[in-house]
């Protein structure tokens, strides 16, 4: 049977604009547009025309329901599903959606995360409709639902959601680009929005093995295991032939996706065994953070169909690499330039690439905790710092042309730049930058990639929406420093001597975030503590820097987030973090105590039992030495998990800080140590009696 191709269902269960069109009065549809632009917002009397024309569209689609769609601070998405189906006094069945309903609903959420901003009898929660990003059908075999993209807030209007703060930032950097391209003449530029492409990496493990190991089905991760003999350091996973049976998992996702609007433009195998990765096209900011949300729901149930287990976790199994989520952005004007893709023949926008790129290096430069912050997740501090992760250090990598450019202007603005035969010195000493001369370094947090800087540090399991926040508010800042200083010397100089000198300031103030090399390397380490850049090494550490003065600052200023909602976010991610280590503690105890224990203890008893057959003399020889070594190991493992058990138990009255830090130092080792006592014994342990599927079984996948 020829499937149809990916062009003919592309975009057919999103209400986007052409659908809108056909839809839509040419007046109300002129004012939607205006709405999705910011320009002005919908009456009551239009949002009815819209919900009107958007439920029927649904309903030809077969949708049967609609919801608000949004982001809470789980990182994850939350809805509500509200029928179409309505009757009327007269008891005649309908199907109705009135603009009310589509602007605003109530589902209330009283349990989801608010960091104390509202109590649990303050149930109101209230979501509104976000017109910037398109209203989609997730197709069910009975029908469907139609998906309204929104914000959610308390009933007194604090928001609470991922999708508010990053909308503020995304409007914050928008105004400041746009601002600065008017000093570069670009007078016909309605807009300038960031664009971004989350790379999507992720393990897969066959459905009936993951139900055999309570880790992976509460904790999303392994707790124990036993790396095999064979894992990665062949590298020969990696851009490998796909598995036949991944590669239909993977082209169903393909299919769903197109459906809804996303292309996915690359699909492989990753460096570990049973690892994959998805990167799709990129889009403005905001719907990207709504489609790559999407784009995990939709991985997780279309793994299920082909019998497979999901795992977005950090860091899935020990020793392999760990999944992370690669965030590419970029900055585009209203006339669809990409304006951090330097121009070989236009010394002009190359000297405007530069200013933006110096913005980006000041804010770096200055705000690399808050970056920190932003990727700092339960599963990310098992993840970052080796295996092509980054370490936690923030730093930039620019390549060697842009350094080399770089510090040509440091030097003095001179006459000729030190550089290769692509840069032309053309107009006013003003370098032209062709973009195949960057690289990328796969050990640095930040890396500018040709037309694009691409952000490593973010957790696989991450919505995009925090880190892009964060990198967004910093962004806006450092442009707005550049364009602060341009604009100062514009009264005793022309734009691209101002230009120059701004670019110089940049080049100079960010030398402290700016490195080439091995971010792995111990020298790396000592130099960046020299430079006096934050090395916060786990979770707590990095969430702790929200709350640097001058972090909380940009948000508030930025007007991104209060004071208050600031303390609320470190609250909610504190609070996750000791949540997520308490239930990972409950369950490796429990793992330890039904299954690795008593499968020891078996052993012990056929060991001993086979050796009362032998003579005395295998007593004494390596025989009875593993015996031994099994006994020893019994002991110790029980003894570690009874301190995990009485750790655990006095933490419950504990202020929330001080319980982060006592399971950050005291929880973590002893669960390290559960680890790797039961790595010995399960590499010790005969096959049929060791409890749980081993990771030789889970990450084949020839």
């Amino acid at each position: 049977m020829l499937r149809k191709r990916p062009s003919e269902t592309f975009n057919q269960n999103v209400f986007h604009r052409k659908a809108m069109a056909e839809r839509l009065p040419k007046d109300v549809y002129a004012k939607l547009l205006a709405a999705i632009e910011g320009r002005e917002k919908l009456d009551l009397q239009e949002a009815s025309i819209v919900a009107m024309a958007m439920k029927e569209w649904a309903i030809s689609r077969g949708a049967t329901h609609y919801t608000h769609w949004f982001h809470p601070r789980t990182e994850l998405t939350a809805e509500k599903h509200m029928s179409f189906l309505n009757v009327d006094g007269d008891g005649t069945p309908m199907e109705s959606f009135s603009g009310k309903e589509l602007i605003l609903s109530e589902p209330d959420a009283s349990s989801l995360p608010s960091g104390g901003m509202r109590s649990t009898f303050e149930a109101r929660g209230y979501t509104a409709w976000d017109p910037t990003s398109p209203a989609f059908i997730i197709e069910t075999e009975r029908g469907g639902t139609l998906c309204i993209p929104s914000v959610f807030f308390s009933f007194d209007g604090i928001p609470l959601d991922m999708k508010t703060p990053l909308l503020k930032a995304i409007s914050g950097l928008g105004d400041r680009a746009l601002r600065m391209a008017r000093l570069f003449g670009n007078r016909g530029v309605k807009w300038i929005c960031p664009t971004v492409g989350p790379e999507q990496e992720f393990f897969l493990v066959r459905e009936d093995l993951a139900q055999q190991r309570p880790d992976l089905l509460l904790c999303g991760r392994t707790l124990l295991g036993d790396l095999p003999p064979k894992a990665q350091q062949m590298e020969d996973h990696y851009f490998g032939a796909i598995n036949p049976s991944v590669l239909s998992f993977m082209e169903e996702v393909e299919e769903e996706m197109a459906k809804l609007g996303l292309p996915l433009r690359t699909r492989h195998n990753e460096v570990a065994p049973g690892q994959f990765e998805f990167a799709p096209q990129f889009s403005e900011a905001n719907l990207a953070m709504d489609q790559n949300q999407l784009l995990m729901n939709v991985m997780r149930r279309v793994a299920r169909k082909h019998g497979f287990r999901l795992l977005l976790h950090e860091k899935p199994f020990a020793g392999l690499n760990g999944n992370g989520k690669h965030v590419n952005f970029s900055l585009q004007d209203s006339e669809g330039r990409n304006l951090l893709k330097p121009i070989g023949n236009n010394p002009k926008k190359s000297l405007q690439f530069l200013v933006f790129l110096g913005g980006m290096l000041l804010g770096i430069s200055k705000f690399g905790g808050l970056l920190r912050a932003s990727i700092a997740n339960p599963g990310n501090m098992h993840r970052l710092g080796g295996n092509e992760a980054p370490p936690a250090i923030m730093s930039v990598y620019l390549g060697e042309l842009l350094t080399r450019i770089l510090e040509d202007i440091e030097e003095g603005l001179p006459e000729q730049f030190s550089t290769k035969s692509e840069v032309d010195l053309g107009l006013n000493r003003l370098p032209c930058i062709l973009a195949e001369n960057t690289d990328r370094n796969r050990t640095a947090p930040i890396a500018f990639t040709g037309d694009k800087f691409e952000f490593r540090a973010p957790g696989a399991s991450q919505s995009i929406a925090g880190p892009l926040m964060a990198i967004f508010a910093a962004w806006s800042w450092g442009i707005e420093q550049m364009t602060l200083l341009i604009e100062e010397d514009l009264q005793s100089m022309e734009l691209p001597e101002a230009a120059l000198k701004a670019i110089r300031h940049a080049t100079l103030e960010s030398k402290k975030v700016r490195f080439e090399g091995n971010c792995y390397s111990r020298e790396w380490m000592e130099e960046a503590v020299r430079r006096g850049l934050p090395n916060a090494v786990s979770t707590p550490e990095g969430l702790k820097l929200y709350l640097d003065p001058e972090n909380r600052a940009l948000l508030r200023d930025m007007n991104i987030m209060t004071e208050r909602e600031i303390f609320a976010y470190y609250e909610i991610r504190l609070e996750q973090y000791v949540n997520t280590l308490d239930i990972e503690i409950g369950v490796l105890i429990g793992m330890a105590r039904e299954g690795v224990l008593p499968a020891l203890s078996k052993q012990i008893a056929m060991e001993g039992a086979s050796l009362g057959y032998l003579p005395e003399s295998f007593r004494e020889g390596p025989w009875g030495e593993m015996l031994l070594e099994f006994g020893e190991l019994k002991q110790k493992l029980l003894k570690t998990v009874l301190l995990l058990e009485s750790l655990q138990n006095s933490l419950a009255d504990l202020p929330l800080e001080e319980q982060a830090n006592r399971l950050t130092h005291e929880a973590l080792p002893l669960m390290e140590k559960v680890q790797k006592l039961s790595e010995r014994v399960e590499f010790l342990m005969a096959g049929d009696l060791w409890p749980y599927p081993r990771y030789r079984e889970m990450v084949a996948f020839s």
